[in-house]
């Protein structure tokens, strides 16, 4: 089997649907809901799976970069998530509360009260003692790689592998 920009794009986008699917798993299933900075790392990856989806379509070079930068996007923001997960800089003041602003105080009473409280420097799952943002940080890089690697071979290998068709 020829290893194809076409293939690649496919493969790093069922990679961030994988990882979409276990972040909802993990909330909905696992009832761990997610924090602020958790959230900002879903939109990447959707967008990635945006772009591979339409890529299967549009054979452009420039959706396969775009899609390496939606894969680095994510893996930013998970290494921003897990650096302050481990302390080492300071979170976002809006990680755990939205705006405020034109509330009663009875209306924020009520909102603080059913609000659950998800901390964005607290780890709440972690494997081989590794936070979910530290994983997503890996697998996006990996899913970088792809997009960049297909991006860097395209259009040589496709364009042969159709004429060989």
């Amino acid at each position: 089997m020829d290893v194809t920009a076409s293939r690649l794009a496919f493969l790093a986008g069922a990679g961030s649907l994988v990882i979409l699917l276990a972040a909802f798993g993990f909330q909905h299933i696992g009832e761990l809901a997610p924090c602020k900075l958790c959230l900002w790392q879903r939109y990447p990856h959707g967008v990635a799976i945006f772009l591979a989806v339409i890529f299967s379509r549009a054979k452009h070079r420039l959706l396969l970069w775009l899609g390496g930068f939606a894969s680095l996007s994510t893996a930013a923001i998970a290494g921003y998530h897990s650096g302050v997960e481990q302390k080492w800089w300071p979170g976002p003041d809006t990680c755990t509360s939205g705006s405020i602003d034109g509330l009663s105080t009875e209306q924020l009473l009520a909102q603080i009260m059913a609000a659950p409280i998800i901390r964005c420097d607290e780890i709440a799952w972690s494997f081989l003692g590794l936070s979910m943002a530290s994983w997503n940080l890996i697998a996006s890089l990996l899913l970088a790689a792809l997009w960049f690697y297909a991006w860097r071979i395209w259009p040589r290998t496709d364009i042969s592998a159709s004429l060989r068709s």
